[in-house]
């Protein structure tokens, strides 16, 4: 088994590509901590490594987060060791019983009526056709959360290693706003959901 890395935009975090699926269409999932992961055995497998701080699971990748006093020198070489053995034994990336764990979905056009889900439903639109596919090359994500009618504000969050990356808001306000202005008049912002 061959698993390559990339760099990716945040320099605490780093992509790992194991050459197979991941979680498919089933995830992403993004784990903050060891107790977040229970449901994960390869996510537990990763916290176990010195160092890491955050583990997302993507489709066909995986992203950790180091902590600021690690170099990837000393925890990439354990990462690769720990993905590797998971693959190998043919464990799941998430256990059967997983108590009901899913990704989280945000919001949805269901929760809007009228023009404003019509609206909503473009957004959702441009995020998973453009946005979502450029985040995931990065070994993030993101995730449509609310829109307000009144006010014209998008909320959205980043995850994997666009979470807490120094360029997230840059690419929240440059990027993903100006495209979204530009398709959809209604919106004036995008902020960051809390």
């Amino acid at each position: 088994m061959f698993i390559q890395t990339e760099p990716t935009p945040n320099p605490e975090t780093l992509k790992f590509l194991p050459g197979q699926v991941v979680t498919g269409q089933t995830g992403p999932y993004d784990f903050a901590s060891a107790d977040e992961a229970g449901s994960s055995p390869l996510a537990l497998a990763l916290f176990e490594v010195d160092g890491v701080v955050r583990v997302f699971l993507g489709q066909d990748f995986i992203s950790l987060t180091k902590s600021e006093t690690y170099e990837w020198i000393h925890v990439r070489p354990m990462a690769l060791a720990a993905i590797m053995d998971h693959f190998v034994a043919g464990l799941p990336v998430i256990s059967t019983h997983s108590d009901g764990l899913s990704p989280p979905t945000g919001g949805s056009i269901d929760d809007y009526d009228g023009e404003a889900a019509e609206i909503v439903g473009e957004i959702i639109e441009l995020i998973e056709t453009r946005v979502r596919p450029a985040v995931a090359q990065d070994g993030g994500d993101i995730i449509f959360h609310r829109f307000e009618p009144e006010s014209g504000i998008v909320h959205l969050s980043m995850r994997g290693a666009c979470a807490g990356c120094p360029s997230s808001t840059f690419t929240l306000k440059q990027g993903i706003e100006n495209m979204l202005k530009a398709y959809v008049p209604e919106v004036t912002a995008v902020e960051a959901a809390l």
